[in-house]
């Protein structure tokens, strides 16, 4: 790299025609010249995407292994030469982990093994994870904390080639500059990447990942000078699926690429253990059997049964239950409401609803801060 820059001296050179010129790829060339401007031994121009060298390149040059054109970096060669899983570690960690964004997470059993322990040890051995069930069972939150590096694409029906891969974007002083995507970024610093809701994105922008997955573990970036990417070591796709949302889809081909599968449901005993009411994890149980044998859509989630305990410590007890009849689908309220009728003992539940406007000497009672009225009292005598 520095021998290229060095036998260049006033050429402004890009990453895409630094990469063409070494034929590595585009997230290698960019980590060394990252490294060369960072030891003041290339300069980046004013424009941000051009570099130079300077006074100090051709001397970093001298003590430089170059590889000659046509052949692999040491990281590209790791990456194609790991072919063997690691040999078994005892679980790193059984007890809560705390996510990124501060909360907790519970591991659980996974072939014997904590969960997290488990998709780290898939990620060593380079295999795909599809995680599935309903909505707020935890498929995210695992994958959180198995994974502290993690990039994460929250997917839809909108989301694009461009939304994974990159597109030009409008500059602030004008013009359009290129952009690398979530997938990139991944691929070029071995980051964990999770498609989240990856059964949203239409199948043909989803086909644009496929063969960072397989053997190739590279793709091309048409849209910007057909540039090759090519994924280093620590690369790893894991994706969410949503049977039960409308919309979500898994063909064929999505789910060859992913060669571990795993079901994720809600974890009662959890839901207990953290102390949510034991009615409740009662009634949900009940609603969820009834999911199994397709009498019904719904059923309370974990995500669901922590909102009903901290619903609970702010509103009271009569709100929780409100709420959770009001958070079920139009359709499955009733059959909802009879289950917290038989189930719990609650009788005459109705989803949480505003009710008549509250008189204003009421109103302005319940604003008044602890000791305010009798303080102003104290003030008028």
């Amino acid at each position: 790299m520095a021998q290229l820059l060095a036998d260049r001296p006033t050429d402004p050179l890009t990453i895409g025609e630094i990469s063409k010129a070494l034929r590595h790829s585009h997230g290698a060339v960019q980590q060394a010249v990252k490294t060369l401007v960072q030891r003041g031994e290339a300069d980046q121009l004013s424009t941000g995407r051009q570099f130079r060298a300077n006074g100090k390149t051709a001397l970093a040059a001298a003590v430089v292994v170059i590889s000659p054109p046509g052949t692999h970096s040491p990281r590209a060669q790791a990456a194609t030469a790991r072919t063997t899983p690691p040999a078994p570690k005892a679980p790193r960690q059984v007890g809560p982990i705390r996510r990124a964004g501060g909360q907790l997470y519970h591991p659980r059993e996974l072939a014997s093994l904590p969960d997290v322990e488990a998709l780290a040890r898939l990620r060593a051995a380079d295999v795909p994870v599809l995680l599935y069930g309903p909505p707020g069972t935890g498929k995210t939150s695992l994958v959180e904390a198995a994974f502290p590096d993690l990039i994460t694409v929250a997917g839809d029906g909108d989301t694009t080639v461009g939304d994974l891969i990159g597109d030009y974007t409008l500059a602030d002083g004008g013009g359009y500059v290129w952009k690398y995507g979530p997938l990139v970024t991944a691929m070029t610093e071995g980051r964990a990447l999770l498609i989240d809701d990856a059964t949203l994105i239409s199948p043909k922008v989803l086909s644009a990942m496929y063969p960072a997955m397989d053997g190739r573990r590279q793709i091309q970036v048409k849209a910007h000078q057909g540039e090759t990417i090519t994924a280093q070591p620590g690369f790893f796709v894991v994706a969410g699926h949503n049977p039960g949302v409308h919309g979500a889809v898994l063909t064929e081909a999505l789910a060859s690429r992913f060669s571990v599968q795993i079901q994720v449901g809600t974890d009662y005993d959890l839901a207990q253990a953290l102390r949510v009411d034991a009615r409740v994890v009662r009634v949900a149980r009940h609603l969820a059997g009834q999911v199994e044998l397709g009498e019904l859509g719904w059923a309370p989630q974990l995500r669901e049964l922590l909102a009903f305990k901290r619903t609970e410590a702010v509103l009271g007890a009569t709100a929780a239950w409100a709420n959770l009849i009001g958070i079920a689908p139009l359709e499955d309220r009733d059959v909802v409401a009879a289950a917290v009728s038989k189930v719990a003992g609650i009788k005459n539940v109705k989803p949480l609803t505003l009710g008549r406007q509250l008189p204003a000497t009421t109103a302005t009672a319940a604003q008044q801060p602890p000791g305010g009225t009798n303080s102003a009292r104290r003030g008028q005598r």
